[in-house]
């Protein structure tokens, strides 16, 4: 059997509130509550379980990345729009209301409830080989 990432625990304040955030952008479903946990599962099978971080310990922002298709792009960014969530163009979150062409693709950052970095890609990174330029 090859290696698998098989799932991530995501911090949050609340984590049904922020399970339910992902998954509504993304389209997705939350899964049935097991534990502490509030998972989200991926279509590569990878679960996002959400849990909540008591109010007086500190959550370490992360990043996570979604591979998306050109549709799902479309389906997602809708979302984000109609919630009125603010997007960006970049991680550094300098670029408010844009979304990037990088690789070939198009990508959108976007932060969710717990302050966790969120992004989503049509097209891996590294994926885009430049063009050779004519002699």
């Amino acid at each position: 059997m090859s290696v698998e990432l098989n799932h991530i625990i995501v911090h949050a304040r609340d984590n049904r509130e922020s399970a339910e955030f992902l998954a509504h952008i993304l389209g997705l479903d939350v899964g049935a509550e097991w534990g502490p946990f509030i998972p989200v599962a991926t279509g590569n099978g990878v679960t996002l379980d959400f849990a909540a971080v008591p109010p007086a310990e500190p959550i370490a922002i992360q990043h996570y990345a979604f591979l998306v298709s050109d549709e799902e792009f479309d389906a997602a960014f809708a979302r984000i729009q109609q919630a009125g969530t603010t997007y960006y163009a970049d991680p550094h979150l300098k670029q408010p209301g844009e979304i990037n062409h990088h690789h070939g693709g198009r990508g959108l950052y976007f932060m969710d409830p717990a302050g966790h970095g969120m992004e989503i890609i049509t097209r891996p990174y590294g994926s885009h080989q430049e063009q050779p330029t004519a002699s």
